[in-house]
C-alpha cells in the first residue's frame, strides 16, 4: 500500500544527528508542517533544528489526495455559530493566506500545481448549500451555486469557490526542503524542560513545536481527550473520468474526487480508527458501478486528526506551558491547515503577534458534544477485556482485518500484525 505520490518522486536524504545541540526553535516532526515551519525560520535568519524520527513525509503527508483551499466542507455556517463573525472571518482569511503562499512558491517549483475550483455537494438537501453561501455572503466571500456536476451520479447542487489548487505534496517537500537543517532518524524520545533527548544526542532549544501529527506529550493540553482519528481510503483509477476540479461530499461518509493527470482520485469509506468502515472494498463497488472501465492503479489510505468544533489547535501547547507549541487537529485539510501552523507558529517563536492566533488557539473552550463520545469511547476501551493494550495511556487495541493492523480506538495509535508502531500518539511497539 504506497500512495502514488510515493511512487512518483525521488527522496532527499538527510543524516541523523549526531551530538548535543543548542538552537532557538526545535521542530519536531517532518511533515508538511514542520518542514513549512522550518522554511519559514530558514529564511528569517532564526537557528532552527528538525528532529524527524523517520524520513522527512514519511507519515501522514505522503498519503494525502493534496487538496490546498479553504473551502472545508460546509464549514463557515457552523463557524459562524460556534465561534462567532469574527473568528470565523479569521478562518477564511486564515487559509486564504495560506494557499496564497503555496501558489507563489510553486511558481518556481515543478510540483504539478494546478488552479482547480472547489466543491462541496450534497446528494439530496440544497438547503444546506443555501445556508453555507448566506454565511459566505455575511463573510465578504464570493461562493458560487451550481448545479450541473461531471460526478456519475445526480445531486442537489454544490457550493464553489474559485480559484483554489492542488498539487503533488512530494514534489513540493523535496524542493523547499533543499539546504534546511533537517535530521532523519532522530526521534525525539523525551523532553526534559528545554531539552529534547534523541539516539544520539540531546537538543536544547528556547523554543519547541511539536508537529508530530497527534500530539505525543498527554501531560500537558489534554490532546488525548480533544482529538481522535479517522482512517479514510483512496483508489485511483485509469481510463475513468476527468472531473476537472475538487469535489466532496458534505456528508462525513460521502466520496470526494480529483484529478491527477490521467488519474483519477476517488477518496472515502472513512470510519473512526479502530471501527469498521467501507475502506477500499466501498470505493472499488463504487467504481464497478460507475466506471466499469477503469482500472486501479494506486491504492493507499491515511489518517486524520479530528478536533472537537473542526478547528485546528495551532499555537502554545496549554496555558500552563510557555515556549512549547503544537500544530494538530486538521480534520481533513493538512494540506493548508500546515501552512497555516507555519504562518502562526513561526511568528509567535519570534516573539511576534499573528492576526490568526486567537482563532486557532489551542486553549480555547472544549465543551463540545464530541468531547462526550470521546470520552465514552475511551472508558469503553479501558474496559474492554483483551491482551492488545496501546501503550499510550492502555486501551484495548481492535484488529483492522482491511489493513491488518491493530488500532486504537481512543487515540489512533496504530501497529502492524507484529507490533511495531506505524502511526501515533504511542511512542514505542507493543510489547510482546
Amino acid at each position: 500500500m504506497t500512495s502514488l505520490w510515493e511512487q512518483t518522486w525521488e527522496h532527499t536524504n538527510f543524516a541523523p544527528l549526531e551530538g548535543d545541540r543548542n538552537t532557538d526553535v526545535l521542530i519536531i516532526g517532518g511533515g508538511m508542517t514542520g518542514v513549512l515551519c522550518a522554511y519559514w525560520l530558514h529564511h528569517a535568519g532564526v537557528p532552527y533544528i528538525l528532529a524527524e524520527a523517520e524520513t522527512v513525509c514519511s507519515g501522514i503527508t505522503k498519503n494525502t489526495t493534496a487538496k490546498l483551499t479553504s473551502q472545508h466542507g460546509l464549514i463557515y455556517d457552523k463557524l459562524i455559530g460556534t465561534l462567532g463573525m469574527e473568528r470565523a472571518k479569521g478562518y477564511l482569511s486564515a487559509n486564504q493566506e495560506a494557499l496564497q503562499k503555496y501558489r507563489l512558491l510553486c511558481r518556481n517549483i515543478d510540483c504539478d500545481f494546478e488552479e482547480k475550483s472547489a466543491y462541496v455537494y450534497a446528494l439530496h438537501d440544497r438547503r444546506k448549500l443555501e445556508q453555507e453561501l448566506t454565511a459566505l455572503e455575511k463573510l465578504g466571500f464570493q461562493g458560487e451555486f451550481t448545479e450541473h456536476l461531471p460526478l456519475p451520479f445526480s445531486t442537489a447542487g454544490a457550493v464553489k469557490f474559485s480559484n483554489q489548487a492542488q498539487f503533488h505534496p512530494l514534489k513540493f517537500i523535496s524542493a523547499i526542503s533543499k539546504g534546511l537543517h533537517i535530521y532523519e532518524r532522530t526521534p525525539v524520545r523525551e523532553l526534559i524542560g528545554a531539552t529534547a533527548v534523541t539516539d544520539r544526542g540531546k537538543i536544547t532549544a528556547r523554543n519547541i513545536i511539536v508537529a508530530t501529527h497527534f500530539p505525543f506529550l498527554n501531560k500537558h493540553g489534554s490532546y488525548f481527550i480533544k482529538l481522535y482519528q479517522r482512517r479514510s481510503y483512496v483508489i485511483a483509477l485509469e481510463h475513468a473520468a476527468n472531473v476537472d476540479g475538487m469535489y466532496i461530499d458534505e456528508a462525513e461518509d460521502g466520496l470526494s474526487f480529483r484529478n491527477y493527470g490521467d488519474l483519477l482520485l476517488i477518496g472515502g469509506g472513512g470510519h473512526r480508527t479502530g471501527k469498521q468502515g467501507g475502506a477500499w472494498q466501498a470505493l472499488r463497488d463504487f467504481a464497478g458501478r460507475y466506471y466499469p472501465n477503469a482500472t486501479e492503479k494506486y491504492h493507499w489510505a491515511t489518517q486524520d486528526c479530528m478536533s472537537l468544533d473542526g478547528v485546528p489547535y495551532i499555537g502554545p501547547y496549554s496555558a500552563s506551558t510557555s515556549n512549547l507549541y503544537v500544530a494538530t487537529g486538521f480534520n481533513k485539510w493538512g494540506m493548508t491547515s500546515s501552512m497555516v501552523s507555519a504562518m502562526i507558529l513561526s511568528d509567535l517563536v519570534q516573539g511576534k503577534k499573528n492576526p490568526y492566533a486567537d482563532v486557532f488557539s489551542p486553549s480555547r473552550s472544549i465543551l463540545r458534544p464530541q468531547l462526550a463520545v470521546n470520552g465514552l469511547e475511551a472508558m469503553v476501551s479501558l474496559l474492554t477485556p483483551t491482551s492488545k493494550r496501546c501503550p499510550h495511556l492502555g486501551c484495548a487495541l481492535k484488529w483492522n482485518p482491511q489493513e491488518h493492523t491493530w488500532d486504537c480506538p481512543c487515540h489512533g495509535s496504530r501497529f502492524t500484525e507484529e507490533g511495531k508502531l506505524i502511526d501515533n500518539p504511542a511512542t514505542g511497539n507493543l510489547k510482546q
